[in-house]
Formats: C-alpha cells, sequence, structure tokens
C-alpha cells in the first residue's frame, strides 16, 4: 500500500501537516470561541451512517485475547468521522477527534467550528454525550487533535497562530477545564521532530512516531528518556521498525506491552510487541483492515479507529473496541 494511504489512519490529524501560517491567520471575527456547536447538526445532511453490516473491509481479529471489535455505543459515533481516540487508563473517559465532514480539507475544517477534540464520560452504564475540549483562546484559530492524557497533564498536537505547520503543546486541568496550554519546546517539535506520542505511567519515557533520519525507513518508533528533568536524543525501537511506516505508539501502564499501527496486506493495522528478557519482541498482528491508533484501558479493553472505505475513498471513521477476553 503507498505511504499515504498507511497515513489515511489519522488522517485528519496528518492532514493538520499541510495547514499553512497563512491560513492560520487568515479568518476574522468570533472563529474560535469558546461556544459548543452541536455535533450533530453539523454534520452534511447527505451524509450516511456507516454501519457495520455495508462495511467492506470490516475490522479483522486475530488474537483469541480479545473479543470481536464492534463500533463504541452510542452516543460517540456519528455519520461525521470520529478518530485518535484515547481512553483513560480506568476507563472513565474517552478523548477523540472529529470534524464533521470528511471531505472537507483542513483548512476548512479549521473554520466549522467543531472539528477538534471531544470527551465523552464513562457514567457506569453508557458513554455521555460528548463535549467540546477548548484549547485555545477566544478569537483565535486552532485545529487540535491527538490527545495524550496523563493525570492532570494533555499533549495534543495542533495547528495554530504564530507557528508553523502542527506542533505539540501541553495543557493542565484546572478547576474542572484544560487549561495553560503552553508549547511543548523547540527540543521536541523542531530537534527531535517528536509526531504522535505516548509517555510511560512513571514519566521517564516518551515514545513517539518519527520520519527524523536515522530510522530504518517511512515513519519509526523512537524512545526518549527522562534525564535530569530534559528529555535525552531519541533511540530508535529497532526491534519493532521496517522499511515500511511504523506510528501512532501506546505503552501499557506496566510498561510492558507497546502497540502501534503498520500496514498489513494493503491497509493499517494494529501490533503488538511485548517487553521480554530485556528487549521487544517481534510484533503480533492484532487487528487489521483499516485499523489504527491503538489505545487500552487498564483492564486490556482495545479501543481504535476504523476508516470506512468505498472505491478507495475514505468515507467515514469511527472509534472500535474490542473488548478483552
Amino acid at each position: 500500500m503507498k505511504r499515504g494511504m498507511v497515513l489515511a489512519i489519522g488522517a485528519v490529524i496528518v492532514a493538520l501537516m499541510l495547514v499553512t501560517i497563512y491560513v492560520l491567520v487568515a479568518g476574522t471575527g468570533n472563529e474560535g470561541e469558546e461556544t459548543d456547536k452541536d455535533r450533530l447538526e453539523s454534520i452534511p445532511s447527505d451524509a450516511v451512517k456507516a454501519l457495520p453490516s455495508s462495511d467492506i473491509y470490516p475490522p479483522v481479529l486475530h488474537s483469541p485475547s480479545w473479543q470481536s471489535p464492534v463500533p463504541v455505543p452510542a452516543p460517540i459515533n456519528t455519520a461525521g468521522a470520529e478518530d485518535s481516540p484515547f481512553v483513560l487508563p480506568d476507563g472513565s473517559g474517552l478523548y477523540f477527534f472529529f470534524t464533521p465532514d470528511v471531505r472537507k480539507p483542513a483548512n476548512e475544517q479549521l473554520f466549522d467550528g467543531v472539528s477538534g477534540i471531544w470527551y465523552s464520560q464513562w457514567n457506569g452504564s453508557g458513554w455521555s454525550e460528548p463535549s467540546r475540549v477548548w484549547l485555545q483562546d477566544k478569537g483565535k484559530l486552532a485545529l487540535d487533535g491527538a490527545a495524550f492524557v496523563q493525570g492532570d497533564e494533555m499533549w495534543f498536537a495542533s495547528a495554530r497562530e504564530g507557528y508553523t505547520d502542527v506542533n505539540l503543546f501541553i495543557a493542565d486541568f484546572e478547576n474542572g477545564h484544560w487549561a495553560d496550554w503552553q508549547y511543548a519546546g523547540d527540543l521536541l517539535n523542531v530537534q527531535y521532530e517528536v509526531g504522535e506520542m505516548h509517555i510511560t505511567a512513571d514519566g521517564q519515557h516518551l515514545f513517539f512516531h518519527s520520519g527524523r533520519t536515522g530510522g530504518q525507513g517511512g515513519l519509526d518508533i523512537w524512545r526518549s528518556d527522562m534525564v535530569g528533568g530534559q528529555w535525552q536524543e531519541p533511540v530508535n525501537v529497532e526491534e519493532v521498525n521496517s522499511a515500511g511506516d511504523e506510528g501512532w505508539p501506546f505503552i501499557s501502564q506496566d510498561g510492558n506491552e507497546l502497540w502501534f499501527t503498520r500496514t498489513y496486506l494493503g491497509s493499517p493495522g494494529v501490533f503488538r510487541s511485548t517487553w521480554t528478557d530485556g528487549s521487544w519482541s517481534e510484533p503480533e498482528l492484532i487487528v487489521s483492515s483499516f485499523a489504527g491508533e491503538p489505545t487500552l484501558d487498564q483492564e486490556g479493553n482495545l479501543y481504535f479507529v476504523h476508516h470506512f472505505f468505498d472505491n478507495g475513498t475514505m468515507i467515514e471513521a469511527d472509534i472500535y473496541v474490542a473488548y478483552r477476553s
């Protein structure tokens, strides 16, 4: 499969890399204000909800340790695109990227008032109606996605005023909402070229994907260690990388499982490697067929994005879950 098709997983987030700064400063008026707009009302009238029964390329499970993947129950998925999931370790919350119309380029999503990070809470019996996560000042433009949350800290990717291309930012949870967002710094964004990322539960290791030089080809997974309060020069996680693309890493709470996305038979699939005898094991295919961006809760339930394709065109994206057997 072509490199562009591999990058279709998380396509909206990856498309942010094409948004130039002149687009970001082009808006005027009240764009970007903290006012929730209805997700359902924002979806085009001609959009048709894709269902598993009509899915040409449904997710394929390759491990008996999980149950067959199913869409996350309502009200998470819509006829728009739900993408780039991140589930909290205790399963109490789900962050994801939403855009109402996958046919629109990122520069148009920037102005629609709904494209960005959304959050839903598990109430013990179901998911709450998702709400928008605002990570920009009123009157300023930003297109945010790829959320990673640990404790009271969120890391996210953003194309926004004052910055070129897409960069990592950090926000703090204060008084019931995310605030004090700040640029993650040139060390990570420029020198290390950090892409989508995950930090281990102890805060000591940063895993990320990048096309930086010195890799094995395409996107590779890298690790940077925290020493003396600073992230160190990244090292290539050679055991899991290939001449193709490996990316969108997730590390289990105990640090013993590395999950990521890799191409399998022409479309993205979810792979897992385990830390065994001081090194990462040969990656094992868990779910294939347009499945990617794995994220797991501490019970081992696997969440991922599944993209629906028709005649070679991506028509929708939903969040799926494969419950641990």
